[in-house]
């Protein structure tokens, strides 16, 4: 009996777990530039998927632009046939059509999974002069607008936080969009912006070369002990920017479940937990199931948050 037990489980395993292979490649289109978050994770994803699927390939593309809104407006012309994969964020597709200056609608995107959540984490350059978080508040007030923080485009989860930073502490500091954390990345090792209104996991990742002075968490990062967060010092603010995949708003409610399911398959393997944990992404696991629920409730979230810094207001 014992046998007989294992081997049906043994069978059942990948209808249970809903992770066939795709039967053909995969184009997996990146909305950044490469180096970026967004472009990491598809990294760790690419690898995940060739251990389980080492006829697949997945083939990952660049459309950068607009913050990521050139690729959006794109997807729904693209084959829904479930092999072409979108990376999606938020609040980036709430933000950006309520701006109005993008050629989409929130609910022209059609995600199927969102797999990860990165903190928000204000970076300097590691020989900047400014040491700590109290360094930083004190340049901001002594010269207003003089500090510049890139992030990754216009009206995304970093312009949001970087407003929400100025507002939260009294000071003004400049905002400087670049196409992804990659183009980011470059200017802030270069010295062209003072330091960046980023991620946790950028910060994680150019340890040595940029320094944290504060993350949007409910406690310290294990990767970065020695940096506060926003409410030690005195701000109820945990926030970040979340990562999923989204399909044409054409494809059939069976493949975006089959999409869904291989994403989740991805999302919960031993080595893809390891990747993300030492890169600094916080694993979520939202599938095509709880997808409404979970879009009306973030929806609602940052277009009020979009309101209180100014987005979509008239002047």
């Amino acid at each position: 009996m014992q046998r007989l037990i294992a081997i049906l489980c043994l069978i059942l395993a990948p209808a249970a777990y809903g992770q066939p292979c795709p039967e053909k490649n995969m184009l997996y289109w990146q909305a950044f530039t490469p180096g970026g978050e967004s472009d990491l994770s598809a990294r760790h994803q690419q690898v995940v998927l060739k251990k389980k699927c080492p006829a697949i390939d997945m083939i990952i593309q660049y459309k950068p632009g607009a913050g990521g809104g050139l690729m959006w407006a794109q997807m729904n012309s693209l084959p829904a046939d479930g092999l072409n994969i979108v990376g999606v964020n938020l609040p980036h597709i709430v933000f950006q059509p309520l701006e109005g200056q993008v050629q989409y609608k929130t609910e022209d995107v059609t995600p199927v999974y969102w797999f990860h959540y990165t903190p928000d984490a204000l970076v300097v350059r590691e020989a900047s002069s400014i040491k700590t978080f109290q360094d930083f508040v004190k340049a901001a007030k002594e010269s207003p607008g003089k500090l510049s923080l890139g992030g990754s485009g216009l009206n995304s989860a970093n312009h949001a936080a970087h407003e929400r930073l100025n507002a939260a502490f009294g000071f003004k500091t400049t905002y400087i969009p670049y196409k992804g954390t990659g183009e980011m990345s470059t200017a802030v090792i270069a010295g062209h912006v003072d330091g960046a209104m980023t991620y946790t996991a950028f910060a994680i990742n150019n340890k040595g070369t940029v320094r944290a002075l504060a993350v949007a968490m409910d406690k310290r990062h294990p990767l970065m002990p020695d940096v506060p967060t926003f409410k030690e010092l005195g701000i109820d603010w945990v926030d970040g920017a979340y990562r999923g995949i989204g399909l044409p708003k054409s494809t059939p409610p069976e493949v975006r479940k089959r999409v869904s399911d291989l994403w989740a398959a991805l999302n919960n393997d031993p080595e893809m937990k390891e990747l993300a944990a030492k890169s600094g992404f916080e694993l979520v696991n939202v599938g095509v199931e709880g997808m409404d629920a979970f879009m009306k409730e973030k929806t609602q979230l940052y277009t009020e948050g979009a309101k209180r810094i100014g987005i979509g207001t008239k002047k």
